[in-house]
């Protein structure tokens, strides 16, 4: 049964992921590259390594959310050697389809149980114990990560029992995120630059078929200009690079996506990349406005 979880990774997700595994009564241990984005969780409950080969040793459970894969790659390489025997490795970054490729063969090298578990949700979710968890890998390990998973998301997704087939899942979620989002900046833009007041445009599809949650949200940063991030425009454009990866593979075409790089290149250029992916709409104003 499991009961000692390992966290390496205490940014905007991964912090509040590791709340809500203490708050299940989890034995929590956390690492961070920077140990001041750790210690806050100290007073939370949970125990604060100084390394990461120190935070694995005795878990259950490794989960991994950190920014990309050579990330994963470089802090799961002085890891693994100290995974106890049994443990499995719950990969939640977003990684893509090659990197999710390599880290399942790291996880073979060391003889060590790896399941690709990608989530939905971004910093509002991890806090509140509501992500999507995407999850595949042997049916043989779905005993020892459900506690983990119950415990930092409303609902988990077993797409398959090869590890990737998660990450198709979520690079298939994440395009649609990204055409989402850009859409509702070029009508917010094209509002403003029409002499409309923008906020007619959330007004209008409030309520009716073409409304969401997602899309009042955004509009309503990008018409007031804050942009605290949620999802940072470097995290959207990594993923969109994932996402177009995929998609060239897989034969299809890759229009929108191409755009929607485009976009959030432009944005990150323009010294957006910290803020949060709302802040796209500025690729879509005309220049000097």
């Amino acid at each position: 049964m499991t009961k000692t979880v390992a966290v390496l990774g205490t940014g905007t997700m991964g912090a509040g992921m590791a709340r809500n595994l203490i708050g299940a009564g989890l034995d929590v241990t956390v690492w961070n590259r920077s140990p001041d984005r750790a210690r806050p969780l100290a007073d939370a409950g949970a125990r604060i390594a100084t390394d990461a080969a120190e935070a694995v040793s005795g878990a259950d459970v490794v989960v991994t959310m950190l920014f990309d894969v050579d990330a994963v790659a470089q802090v799961m390489e002085w890891a693994l050697p100290a995974v106890a025997p049994n443990a499995v490795w719950a990969q939640t970054s977003t990684v893509g389809l090659e990197g999710t490729e390599r880290l399942a063969a790291l996880a073979a090298q060391h003889d060590v149980a790896f399941v690709d578990a990608p989530v939905l949700g971004t910093k509002g979710p991890a806090e509140q114990g509501t992500l999507t968890v995407l999850a595949s890998g042997p049916t043989s390990l779905r005993e020892a990560v459900t506690p983990v998973f119950d415990a930092i998301g409303s609902k988990t997704i077993w797409v398959g029992d090869q590890p990737g087939e998660g990450h198709k899942l979520k690079l298939v979620a994440n395009s649609w995120i990204g055409s989402i989002i850009t859409g509702v900046a070029q009508a917010v833009a094209l509002a403003e630059a029409l002499g409309l007041d923008p906020q007619l445009f959330p007004d209008t599809i409030a309520g009716g078929p073409l409304d969401m949650p997602y899309a009042q949200l955004k509009s309503k940063s990008m018409i007031e200009g804050e942009f605290p991030s949620s999802f940072a425009v470097s995290g959207v454009l990594k993923d969109t690079r994932l996402i177009a990866a995929a998609i060239r593979s897989a034969g299809v075409r890759s229009d929108v996506v191409d755009a929607v790089e485009e976009a959030f290149r432009t944005t990150e250029a323009a010294g957006h990349g910290d803020e949060d992916m709302a802040a796209v709409v500025h690729a879509f104003r005309p220049a000097g406005s």
